[in-house]
């Protein structure tokens, strides 16, 4: 049997998730413990414009619309690289431009662990 994936939290993530209202952040907690049991979460997209396997869990609620980018490829866990509230259908190239600078720092010290 494989094991669970650690969550891993990239830059202010944690704290955003914890920023959604409690039904949403609910769903979101809940989609994030199916990736981290290798399982695909109910509603999510690929983001390969952030980077390789990059996926958005994708929460609608009574209080509008979330979003978490993550990415599951690597063995030692899952990497929550950013979780955001969506006010207009079209995703905030801000929100993408922080989701692709902290999967590029995933990378970097993903190298840095590995070279020592």
């Amino acid at each position: 049997m494989k094991t669970i994936k650690a969550v891993i939290w990239v830059g202010s993530s944690h704290q955003d998730l914890q920023d959604f209202p409690k039904d949403a952040r609910g769903i979101a907690g809940h989609q994030l413990w199916n990736v981290q049991r290798r399982l695909e979460p109910s509603d999510w997209k690929p983001m390969e414009n952030i980077g390789p396997g990059t996926k958005e869990i994708r929460v609608q609620d009574a209080s509008g619309i979330f979003r978490v980018f993550y990415v599951a490829r690597f063995e030692e866990g899952v990497y929550v690289l950013h979780c955001l509230q969506k006010k207009t259908q079209k995703t905030p190239l801000r929100d993408l431009r922080i989701a692709k600078i902290r999967y590029q720092a995933v990378l970097l010290e993903r190298r840095k662990e590995a070279a020592s």
